[in-house]
């Protein structure tokens, strides 16, 4: 039973207000500005006015019933000529009645009657609601819709016959010395009763604003082309569209938090290959030096003997060596690398015999 009833207090809640919105907020005359033709032309009393009104709101309510019934069975590529079609049938039957039970509102309102047909305010509400809504809301959007046409065009009709002629359906309201102005039952009038009250709209509009009252239902629109706008600006108060933007944000940033972050692929350390000189052990180079020491201490014996047996000889045959290119062959062979122990076993001997010649000389010399 609860289920039930919030059930139709929601339907009763949308109902009313596709009501007030063709009332109120998107009034098609005062808001929106449709239907501007038959407006100013129709207008010059208040009785052709609602008449003209109330012919439209019939054909408005049928006419979304039906396309709203059919909407799933008229084609999308040919639902425009289908709309006119379905709207044309519906004005014919009202024009028929008129012509037949109100002939002198059928005479008074004339070519304005069919041309009901191309009304942008029935296409357009056709084609922006009744053909994406179920029949009830759309029987509801129509019969808002022609309401608040049907206000606006007898308001705009009361004032153009109370000026212009100083009665008001057709009943005399001015007082006798009135002079009417009969500019407001000409063409002229229709623009400037409506500018009036336009002004007078935005009037009390910016003065509720500024006494903080919720003006949203005044004008509402944001005079742009509502019929075809997706944001829906124009039809929310400002604290829906804010609560409604900050929901938009927080569900983006829970839809990034969610999303699988992808890792980027780690660089992987190079690996540099560095040419490494062998690395001789330590056992090695002991082995090295003892080797050298054991050799150079046989050189040097030897050395000992050769000069002994050198000394013998005669002075003459004693070939004395050239000090210079020992010294340039010790000093290269000591600038190079490592070399084999033998090498340094010659080494040793070279020097030994440079220090022996250098001796015979200097000995010489003191002789």
């Amino acid at each position: 039973m609860n289920h039930e009833n919030d059930e139709r207090e929601s339907l009763i809640s949308e109902l009313s207000e596709r009501l007030l919105n063709g009332i109120l907020k998107e009034n098609p005359t005062f808001v929106l500005l449709l239907g501007m033709c038959p407006t100013l032309a129709v207008t010059t009393c208040a009785v052709n006015g609602l008449g003209m009104g109330v012919t439209t709101m019939v054909v408005l309510a049928l006419s979304n019933l039906f396309i709203s019934l059919l909407r799933k069975v008229i084609p999308d590529k040919i639902r425009i000529p289908a709309f006119i079609v379905i709207i044309a049938s519906f004005v014919t039957m009202v024009e028929l009645l008129l012509k037949a039970y109100i002939p002198s509102l059928y005479s008074a309102l004339g070519l304005y009657i069919p041309l009901i047909v191309v009304n942008c305010i029935i296409l357009g509400r056709a084609e922006a609601y009744a053909y994406s809504h179920g029949p009830f809301l759309s029987l509801f959007d129509g019969i808002g819709m022609g309401m608040g046409f049907t206000i606006a065009l007898t308001i705009i009709g009361s004032f153009r016959e109370l000026l212009g002629a100083g009665t008001l359906f057709n009943a005399n309201v001015m007082p006798k010395g009135f002079v009417p102005v009969s500019i407001f039952i000409m063409a002229p009038g229709a623009f400037f009763v409506l500018a009036m009250l336009t002004a007078i709209q935005n009037a009390i509009k910016i003065a509720g604003e500024k006494k903080g009252k919720d003006m949203s239902k005044i004008q509402s629109g944001c005079g742009k082309d509502c019929e075809a706008c997706a944001t829906g600006c124009s039809l929310k108060p400002k604290d829906e569209v804010k609560t409604e933007e900050v929901k938009e944000a927080k569900e983006t940033k829970e839809v990034k938090e969610k999303a699988p972050v992808k890792e980027e692929p780690k660089a992987e350390p190079v690996k540099v290959e560095t040419l490494e000189e062998p690395v001789e052990s330590d056992t090695s180079k002991e082995e090295d030096k003892d080797i050298g020491t054991t050799e150079s201490s046989e050189v040097k014996e030897e050395v000992k003997e050769e000069v002994k047996e050198e000394a013998k000889d005669d002075d003459d045959e004693l070939e004395l060596l050239d000090l210079t290119d020992y010294k340039n062959a010790i000093k290269k062979t000591q600038g190079t690398a490592k070399k084999p122990t033998r090498k340094k076993a010659s080494m040793e001997k070279a020097q030994a015999m440079l220090f022996k010649a250098e001796k015979e000389l200097k000995e010489e010399k003191n002789d």
